[in-house]
C-alpha cells in the first residue's frame, strides 16, 4: 500500500512517492492548489507571530 498524506485543502488522500505522487504535491489538485493560493492572498491564511513590515500609518498626516 502507497504511503498517503492528506491534502491540505480537502482532505483527499495524496500519494508520496512514485507514480501515486501528483504535479500539484503536497495538493491533491491544481484546482486544490489555486484554493489555498487565494486564501493566502486573502489573508485567510496567515504565519503567526510580530509583522516584520507593518502596515503604513493611514491617519491624518499634515505634512502631506
Amino acid at each position: 500500500m502507497a504511503q498517503t498524506l492528506p491534502c491540505p485543502q480537502c482532505k483527499r488522500p495524496v500519494g508520496l512517492a512514485g507514480t501515486s505522487r501528483p504535479a500539484t504535491f503536497p495538493f491533491c489538485s491544481g484546482r486544490c492548489r489555486t484554493l489555498d493560493l487565494g486564501a493566502w492572498a486573502d489573508g485567510r491564511h496567515v504565519i503567526a507571530g510580530k509583522t516584520l513590515f507593518p502596515e503604513p500609518d493611514d491617519g491624518d498626516d499634515a505634512d502631506r
